[in-house]
């Protein structure tokens, strides 16, 4: 699972956005900040929560330059079946990538071998496709899509601020530390 500062891996995959059927791979992402939401299965339950709430985050995200890749192991097509059915989902602009081999959701480490489900996962991936951030929560524990935006927010403040970091906490405009002999014992 030490999948942080290091490159994702090739993939290609046909998915579901804004009623149409795409292709997509590791290519797309060049250039791009990128999020890898990971869940279980369509037609769920913790899952449609969880996707909806990145939804009303979605436009900040991409002003922010940021683009979602939704990712389960059902294909494309019950993406489409689930945007069209459930009101929660039809909200989604962000891409649904169909993983039905489950490559990418091992490339990232997240496959239940013995469901054939990926994990409740998500990853940061800045614009050189290198994974910054990563949460992984048990099958019951739904993920919060403002605090994801604060840590998108906070990877890209680093990456654009070197030498300085943010604390615990940290909302965009606070204060950040710039690690120092001087810092030392004084936090």
């Amino acid at each position: 699972m030490a999948l942080i500062n290091t490159n994702i891996k090739p993939f290609n995959a046909n998915a579901f956005k804004n009623g149409e059927f795409i292709e997509v791979s590791d290519a797309d992402l060049q250039g791009k900040w990128s999020i890898f939401f990971f869940y279980p299965a369509d037609f769920t339950f913790v899952c449609p929560t969880e996707l909806g709430d990145v939804a009303d985050h979605y436009a900040e995200l991409q002003a922010r330059g940021v683009e979602v890749y939704s990712v389960s192991t059902d294909t494309h097509f019950t993406h489409k079946a689930w945007h069209d059915s459930s009101e929660t989902i039809g909200k989604i602009q962000y891409t649904m990538v169909g993983d039905p081999t489950g490559q990418i959701t091992r490339n990232f480490d997240v496959m239940r071998e013995d469901q054939g489900l990926a994990d409740r996962a998500t990853f940061i991936v800045d614009p050189d496709g290198v994974i910054q951030a990563m949460e992984i929560t048990a099958e019951g524990i739904g993920r919060d899509a403002q605090d994801l935006l604060r840590k998108v927010k906070a990877a890209q403040y680093v990456a654009s601020h070197p030498g300085e970091v943010c604390p615990a906490k940290w909302k965009e405009g606070e204060a950040t530390l710039a690690p120092s002999l001087d810092l030392v014992g004084k936090i």
